[in-house]
């Protein structure tokens, strides 16, 4: 028997995430996982590596917690937020029994985190302004335990409705999680949902150091929410999440000093965005972009595939985003630099719009 037969049907049926470094390039200038553009300058201090690291590190959980405004009981901490999707699904959902359900276009791990632990994974797409579809989530909630959704959402770059936030939770009571996805809330930090948890003991949030803290690399996540729904998570989260070395940057991050140098950064990225926006919509190639609070655009282009291509050979790599629903046309682009944005610019303006090149099928 051969080792692939000895793996879980599920497992061997699997698609797995195509980050940005898994579908790989050759650039220089990498617009395609909304990171930030410059390396931050934290250096991790002479920690007893032979011991092992505490499960929650005191000062990364009582700092995130002063940050978030929430209690340190309400916080955990973990292995990115990619991390946290799995553990809400491990302590909540049984395989083969109850389902996820988040609403596409929007992050691909929820349904491939599902998927890995053999829980059903249900989509019920959104309008098309990219709002939730309430009706279709009632109809469709019959075995649901748990439903994703993320503001502002990747990778379009809305906010979800408040209110329809709010109808969501109500009417998931007694029935499922609802886990909101903030990885992109310093950039609209007025938006966020974590001044509701003591509102709703079903809501979890999601949070990341990777995008305006400029720290991707590092891997550190958070999940918000209530003390009963914290102790669940801590009896299925591996016994050293963190490192040492990484406890001691998050804890950098989170000072005072850290908090000043992530809202200058997000200040900066806002100007770029703004500036980049503008720039895109006097291309010819340009059919739309849309509105964004976060730290990419979502542009629709004439010929998407050959101006994701024309750039990938200039060494401008891009998200392509095609093949989610509702995104024909479409690439994501991260702010970068101002240089980098200088760069998509300049790439794109000799590129011929639709009175020029027929609409490719997509």
């Amino acid at each position: 028997m051969s080792i692939e037969n000895l793996a879980r049907q599920n497992v061997r049926d699997l698609t797995p995430y195509q980050s940005a470094r898994r579908l790989g390039g050759s650039g220089d200038v990498w617009l395609n996982a909304n990171e930030y553009p410059l390396a931050p300058d934290f250096q991790p201090a002479a920690a007893n590596l032979n011991r092992y690291p505490e499960c929650q590190p005191a000062q990364v959980i009582a700092r995130y917690a002063e940050y978030a405004d929430v209690s340190p009981d309400q916080v955990l901490v973990s292995r990115g937020a990619d991390e946290s999707i799995e553990l809400l699904i491990r302590a909540f959902c049984e395989p083969g029994k109850d389902a996820v359900l988040y609403c596409p276009p929007t992050y691909g791990m929820y349904g491939v985190s599902a998927e890995t632990f053999g829980v059903e994974h249900r989509t019920v797409q959104t309008t098309a302004a990219w709002q939730l579809d309430l009706p279709a989530i009632a109809a469709n909630l019959d075995g649901v335990k748990l439903i994703y959704v993320c503001s502002p959402n990747n990778p379009t770059g809305n906010l979800l409705d408040p209110d329809s936030l709010r109808a969501l939770l109500e009417m998931a009571k007694g029935k499922a999680i609802v886990a909101v996805d903030e990885a992109y809330i310093e950039f609209c930090p007025q938006a966020s949902v974590a001044g509701w948890l003591s509102d709703y003991p079903h809501l979890a949030i999601l949070r990341t150091l990777s995008k305006a803290f400029a720290l991707a690399g590092l891997r550190c996540g958070f999940t918000l929410a209530n003390p009963d729904l914290i102790a669940l998570l801590l009896k299925v989260i591996a016994p050293y999440p963190l490192s040492s070395p990484v406890a001691d940057i998050a804890a950098q991050a989170l000072s005072a000093e850290g908090l000043r140098l992530m809202r200058q950064r997000v200040g900066e990225i806002a100007g770029n965005r703004l500036w980049l926006q503008q720039a895109l919509e006097a291309c010819d190639c340009v059919e739309q972009v849309f509105t964004s609070d976060s730290n990419y655009l979502l542009v629709r282009f004439t010929a998407a595939s050959n101006v994701f291509k024309t750039l990938w050979d200039q060494g401008i790599i891009l998200r392509d985003q095609n093949k989610q629903p509702g995104l024909s046309g479409c690439l994501r682009i991260t702010i970068g630099t101002q240089d980098e944005c200088q760069r998509v610019i300049d790439a794109l303006r000799p590129l011929p719009g639709t009175t020029t090149t027929r609409q490719e099928p997509l």
